[in-house]
Parts: C-alpha cells; sequence; structure tokens
C-alpha cells in the first residue's frame, strides 16, 4: 500500500509544478515578486532536506540550475568576520548576562547580532551576493534557476525572516527565490517564526504547505 502524501510532500509537488509551468515560473502572481515560502515544523528539518534535495533533483533532469543557500552558513561567517576578540567578548558578556538570568544572556546577543545581521547591509546582503553570483555562473539560465534559502533556523531569536525578504526585494535578479521556513502558518498570509513568535501576517511570497 502506497503511504499517504504528507503535506511537505505536496508542497513540494505543487511547488515543482508550478515551477515547471509551461508558461514559465508561476510560484507567484507578480512577475516582478518570484518569492515563495515553504513552511515546516523545525523538528522535520531533516525530512525537509529530502524532499528539497528531491526537487532538486527532478529539476536538474528538467535542465535546471539549482542553488541552495545556507543561512547557517552565513551567519557564522559573519560573526567569524567580526575579529577573535570581539567575539570572546561577545561571550563574555552573554555568559556574565546569562548568569543573572538566561533571558537577560539572550536578550544581550539578541540585541548585539540583531544589529549586526539586520537592515540593507545585514545578511540580506550576503545572501544576494551568493544569488547575484550564481546568476552571473550562469547567464543563460535565468528562466530555469531556482534559489533555495534554507538553515533559517540559525537565526532564532537573533533575527525575524520577514526582514530578510524585505531587504531582499529587488536584489535577487528576479529569480525564483523560496525559502525553507522552520516554523507555523497561522491564518492565509501569517507565519511564526520557529513556532515561537508572535505571527509576521504581511508576507507576500506564495505560501506552500
Amino acid at each position: 500500500m502506497t503511504p499517504p502524501r504528507t503535506p511537505l510532500q505536496g508542497a513540494f509537488d505543487a511547488l515543482y509544478t508550478d515551477l515547471v509551468h509551461d508558461d514559465g515560473p508561476s510560484i507567484s502572481t507578480m512577475r516582478n515578486y518570484r518569492y515563495a515560502i515553504v513552511p515546516y515544523d523545525p523538528s522535520d528539518e531533516f525530512k525537509l532536506r529530502e524532499h528539497a534535495q528531491r526537487t532538486i533533483g527532478k529539476l536538474s533532469s528538467a535542465g535546471w540550475v539549482v542553488h541552495t543557500v545556507s543561512l547557517h552558513k552565513l551567519l557564522l561567517h559573519r560573526i567569524r568576520a567580526l575579529g577573535d576578540n570581539i567575539v570572546e567578548r561577545l561571550i563574555a558578556a552573554e555568559r556574565g548576562a546569562a548568569a543573572v538570568s538566561p533571558e537577560r544572556g539572550i536578550n544581550y546577543l539578541r540585541g548585539k547580532l540583531g544589529r549586526e545581521l539586520d537592515g540593507p547591509d545585514g545578511i540580506a546582503a550576503d545572501v544576494s551576493r551568493e544569488i547575484t553570483a550564481f546568476a552571473d555562473a550562469h547567464p543563460d539560465q535565468a528562466e530555469r534557476t531556482l534559489v533555495f534559502v534554507g538553515r533559517a533556523g540559525a537565526l532564532y531569536p537573533f533575527f525575524r525572516v520577514s526582514a530578510l525578504l524585505k531587504h531582499l526585494d529587488g536584489r535577487t535578479r528576479n529569480l525564483p527565490v523560496v525559502l525553507l521556513y522552520p516554523g507555523e502558518r497561522k491564518g492565509d498570509a501569517g507565519l511564526s517564526f520557529m513556532g515561537e513568535l508572535a505571527p509576521d501576517r504581511d508576507y507576500r511570497p506564495r505560501i506552500y504547505s
């Protein structure tokens, strides 16, 4: 007996169908806003990766090129770029604050790292550079190029993913970009990051779930 299709499988099947549409990728009703989101339970991280890899394989077989941006990797690169001395001071200050209360420690890091990650020159700029470099490497594949942005859980609780999409707008060469979002869908257009933060309800991209 064939096992029932899971919500994640259904989401990726629908995404694939819209990407390979006869009239071109149709993950959005707005021609100049090619973003989509696949939300998933954070506990399903490895299942999510399996579905993403399966979809990448299908797209590659159909002549597509796919690039995956790891937000976890970009976060670590930004932290290392601060320099060992600054990182050591951050660690020491966080430990001191956490000794008073764990919440104070995490709030300290949220404030410090949030300023480093937020804004148009924050981690959105790093994502944009990766996408632009990939587009430059495949100049003849614009209509068959997809970017997955994953490992978003690494940004919790320092940065809201909705801010990333806001600062990426207009900086992706109009390539289809799919954000793999660990969290919960709330209503038609609301998403709660990691299922912990109050939901943002103004997401413009199509949500596949």
